[in-house]
């Protein structure tokens, strides 16, 4: 006879479910990408997942681009379900227009803007001094 407590206590997987990131490809040493899954929250971050729902590639390509895709069907579905999305899956979704941007992802491209041009400034200045250097050290010496 099976009882049903045990029954109920194997289907319960335990938590709830979360829209997040898993990392895929172990094999690949310095080269991260990312599974966007439906997951309890209880599983590991690498383990047994209900869903893919999108891939994520954090290196740049060729054309400087760092590739996201997402089936947006899908996560329309397991939100409606109650799945709730971990920070770095919602800042993802809110850079690709399905959720509102966070305050501070606008603070942190702000930032990061400025700091780059702040190098560029630098680096300006830099090469226009070895350029006149250049010149003070090629003039010809008067007699």
């Amino acid at each position: 006879m099976v009882h049903l407590s045990s029954f109920l206590l194997k289907k319960y997987h335990g938590g709830h479910v979360v829209i997040r990131l898993a990392l895929a490809g172990h094999k690949q040493a310095n080269r991260p990408f990312y599974r966007i899954v439906a997951a309890y929250n209880k599983r590991a971050r690498d383990g047994k997942y209900l869903e893919q729902l999108g891939t994520y590639d954090p290196l740049p390509n060729i054309y400087n681009e760092k590739l996201v895709s997402f089936n947006f069907d899908r996560i329309k579905y397991w939100i409606g379900c109650g799945a709730q999305t971990t920070k770095p899956a919602a800042k993802l979704l809110g850079l690709a227009g399905f959720f509102p941007l966070h305050p501070m992802t606008i603070t942190e491209a702000e930032r990061r803007r400025a700091k780059q041009q702040q190098q560029q400034q630098l680096t300006e200045a830099a090469r226009e001094t070895e350029g006149s250097e250049e010149e003070a050290g090629h003039k010809p010496s008067e007699v």
